[in-house]
């Protein structure tokens, strides 16, 4: 196992660098120059000139990309001469828009993103789960149509509006919740929940409905194999048959959407930190490329690569604990 996990950190690295690659390559054909960005409207050519070369703009593409690539584990020097500025270890570069580094903009963000991300995971997979099984184990009556139903209206629902809809309801109408204002939960763990639930509520009735459907259908083939009628031919309990039997085999697939979607999310959730008003990643991503701030969305684009590809390999793991048929193999 232990020599696996190594082989599969080996491929993510190896896969940070192709995205690095991919995503640094599209920035330098954009027709846009990062120079004249950074400079600001007012400057002359000249001035734009300048901050090129002190940003090591008008050396060739692969030099700047190596640069960048060793400035991520050894820290680099950006510009020259009483311009230049060092960029401490990871180095990610330095906001054109603000002139703080995108490694700091990054960490003081992120703490928002996984908040989001790790509160609505739980609700919607406790959710999609429970609506998913009762679902399976009342097939074809009005409880499981009605159940399917209200499932397929959330997952039609645009995240945007079920926000609005929230906030219209339960802050402004019944004032039964805060207008969402971001508290660290070091801070205080009651007004740090209570900020974010309705954040967690709007991504949970999405994820839910999706996972509550995944949940019905992998438990009514899993329901139908073989050993299920031998575990009850052998007169185990409903309850260990539908648990031990059929709910843990009918999680592998869930896992592997699980492990996606909460990867994509602790990069930031866009639309709904933005409706929210969030201080997260997602906030800095729309910000950034409304800006056109090349480093920023560089950086948040090899976040969300690193995040998505270790939470892969977090799901190659977690099969060896639910499914022991990929342990044996």
């Amino acid at each position: 196992m232990i020599l696996y996990a190594l082989r599969r950190l080996a491929a993510v690295a190896g896969v940070l660098l192709v995205i690095c690659a991919v995503t640094f390559a599209i920035f330098y054909l954009l027709p846009s120059d990062p120079a004249a960005h950074a400079c600001g409207k007012t400057c002359t050519p000249e001035q734009v000139t300048l901050v090129r070369e002190q940003m090591g703009l008008d050396r060739p593409v692969h030099e700047q990309f190596g640069g960048y690539v060793a400035g991520i584990f050894a820290g680099r020097t950006l510009g020259t001469g009483p311009a230049a500025l060092e960029c401490s270890v990871p180095c990610f570069g330095y906001s054109y828009q603000n002139a703080l580094p995108v490694w700091d903009l990054l960490t003081d963000r992120l703490p928002v993103s996984v908040s989001l991300a790790v509160g609505s995971a739980v609700l919607w997979l406790v959710g999609g789960l429970t609506v998913g099984l009762v679902a399976a184990l009342r097939r074809g009556t009005v409880l499981d149509r009605s159940l399917m139903a209200a499932t397929l209206a959330s997952a039609s629902v645009p995240v945007y509006f079920t926000a609005m809809m929230l906030l219209l309801v339960l802050v402004q109408q019944l004032e039964w919740l805060p207008y969402p204002d971001y508290r660290p939960i070091t801070e205080d763990p009651a007004a740090w929940a209570g900020n974010l639930l309705l954040p967690w509520m709007t991504l949970a009735s999405l994820y839910a409905a999706m996972y509550a459907r995944l949940t019905r259908a992998s438990m009514i083939e899993t329901m139908a194999e073989p050993y299920i009628r031998t575990a009850r031919a052998k007169g185990l309990y409903e309850r260990t048959v539908v648990t031990k039997h059929g709910l843990r085999s009918a999680l592998t697939p869930i896992v592997t959407i699980f492990g996606m979607d909460l990867g994509g999310l602790l990069a930031g959730a866009v639309i709904t930190e933005h409706v929210f008003g969030l201080p997260g990643v997602g906030q800095l991503t729309y910000d950034a490329i409304f800006k056109a701030d090349q480093p920023v969305v560089l950086g948040v684009t090899l976040l969300a690569a690193f995040f998505i590809t270790l939470a892969n390999l977090g799901v190659d793991l977690v099969y060896a604990l639910i499914d022991p048929r990929v342990r044996y193999a």
